[in-house]
C-alpha cells in the first residue's frame, strides 16, 4: 500500500471529504460498509421504479391473444406467395411466433 496522500473523487462534496479525513479507520469502514449497502438499496429501487413505469406503458391491444406478451410485435411472413401477421417475441435467446391471419383478410 501507498503512502502517499490519497485524492477523493472529483465529485464528492468538500464537506464529505473533510469529515472521512477526519474520522478513524472503524468509523471509515463502517461508513463504507453503509454507502455500498445504500448505493444497492438506491439502484433497487431504481429499478422497481422502472419496471412499474415500463409496466404502465405496456397496454394490452385488444386482439393480443392471452398466452402472447404485451411486448409482442406484429410481423408479416410470406409463406407460398401468401403473406401472413404473426405475433413474435423473444424469451431469452429463442424468438417465438404466434399466428394471427392473413395480411389480406379475403385469402
Amino acid at each position: 500500500m501507498s503512502y502517499e496522500p490519497l485524492t477523493p473523487p472529483a465529485n464528492l462534496p468538500t464537506e464529505i471529504v473533510n469529515t472521512l479525513n477526519e474520522s478513524d479507520s472503524e468509523l471509515l469502514r463502517d461508513v463504507a460498509t453503509y454507502a455500498e449497502a445504500l448505493a444497492e438499496h438506491k439502484e433497487r429501487e431504481h429499478h422497481l421504479e422502472e419496471s412499474v413505469d415500463q409496466e404502465e406503458v405496456e397496454e394490452r391491444p385488444d386482439d393480443l391473444p392471452d398466452e402472447v406478451p404485451a411486448k409482442a410485435t406484429i410481423t408479416i411472413k410470406e409463406i407460398n406467395n401468401n403473406r401472413y401477421y404473426y405475433w413474435q417475441w423473444r424469451e431469452g435467446d429463442k424468438v417465438t411466433s404466434k399466428y394471427k391471419g392473413p395480411v389480406n383478410p379475403d385469402e
